[in-house]
């Protein structure tokens, strides 16, 4: 009786990424009545639910900090792949997808995931700890690459309008991928152990108390898993955003509204698996998380759109607007506040949700 119950959560977490594909497959580029909408949508919501179970036996099995960037990574990839089919498709209404999108993931990531790990940390535990040195060098590229990629084209003017020209995009997308390599080489060769975990007294924790790792196969089944999962969930999100912008529309909201939610979903795995580190008082993975993510979406997207812009015809818009450049310092610097002491309390978690929820009321009624 008790191997029962794992069994079937085994087979749920199997079945659910595989049921997400075959349904992309089957309704990918078609007009969905609204009951096929709420099937997928609870199928996208199994989906994340699997991604996240799959991307924590990865990381069980691979350790930290490699597990959050298996996650942070595979969660991109696909992600810039659709941001680039959309871009090819959709012709000039297409021009500021990319820069929305990727200032999205950095709000959702800087303020919504940080903020709600850091709430749920210190409320569970007191405090939240983590460590500084990692989570500051991994803001500081951060912040970095968004200045350099979404900042700069609003002010540069080799090119009309809030766009790069072609040696400034090659240079920002150049840019882009070394300080990401950078930032991966620091990650998990020479400075592994900024990355990792502590305790309240600052000690590094090398080694997780609790059951074994999975074996290699298992790993590996998971890794699949986790790919189809991500797929799906992504695939999925495309398939109901016709939907999403007839709500938008219908409610008589900002369209900007649409590559938020769009966002949200995509952005779900990390944000759940960010919370439950955070709920066993493991801050640094869910900072690894957050942070991770938010450089692979800028270090990622920006090569990607830029060498898709070799056959794009239409503009590439990638510079902010002024309140969305405010909203980006502003979180910079209060990101960097927080992360100085390396420990946090429910105040600093409020203050950037707060922001989030300031980036959300913005795009509604900007």
């Amino acid at each position: 009786m008790i191997t029962r119950p794992r069994e079937l959560i085994t087979q749920w977490t199997a079945i659910s990424p595989m049921a997400a594909v075959v349904l992309l497959i089957l309704t990918w580029g078609r007009d969905l009545p609204g009951a096929l909408v709420a099937l997928m949508t609870v199928v996208l919501a199994m989906a994340v639910l699997a991604a996240v179970h799959h991307a924590e036996v990865v990381a069980h099995r691979v350790g930290e900090p490699f597990g959050s960037l298996v996650l942070a990574v595979a969660v991109t990839v696909i992600e810039v792949a659709l941001i680039v089919t959309l871009m090819v498709d959709g012709g000039d209404k297409s021009a500021t997808l990319a820069r929305d999108t990727v200032f999205a993931a950095v709000m959702i990531t800087c303020n919504g995931v940080v903020g709600l790990s850091l709430l749920v940390g210190s409320l569970r535990h007191g405090i939240a700890v983590f460590n500084p040195e990692g989570t500051g060098a991994a803001l500081a590229t951060v912040a970095t690459l968004a200045t350099l990629s979404l900042v700069l084209p609003t002010f540069t003017t080799s090119a009309p309008g809030p766009e790069f020209s072609t040696v400034q995009l090659t240079f920002a997308a150049l840019s882009s991928l070394i300080l990401y390599g950078l930032f991966i080489a620091t990650l998990t060769v020479r400075h592994r152990d900024y990355f990792l975990p502590i305790t309240r007294h600052g000690e590094v924790i090398t080694v997780e108390e609790h059951a074994h790792a999975p074996s290699a196969r298992t790993a590996l089944i998971s890794l699949v898993m986790l790919a189809l999962a991500l797929i799906g969930v992504v695939g999925l999100a495309k398939g109901v955003s016709p939907t999403i912008e007839d709500g938008v529309e219908a409610a008589g909201l900002h369209h900007a509204v649409v590559g938020v939610i769009i966002a949200l979903l995509v952005l779900l795995p990390e944000t759940i698996a960010a919370v439950r580190s955070a709920r066993r008082d493991r801050v640094q993975t869910s900072m690894n998380l957050a942070l991770g993510s938010a450089m692979a979406s800028i270090g990622l997207t920006i090569p990607a759109v830029a060498l898709a812009s070799v056959w794009l015809t239409g503009p590439l818009v990638l510079g902010l607007s002024a309140i969305h450049m405010v909203l980006l310092a502003l979180t910079v610097v209060v990101a960097s506040l927080t992360i100085v002491p390396g420990r946090a309390t429910p105040l600093q978690g409020g203050v950037h949700l707060v922001l989030f929820a300031a980036y959300l009321e913005l795009a509604i009624n900007p």
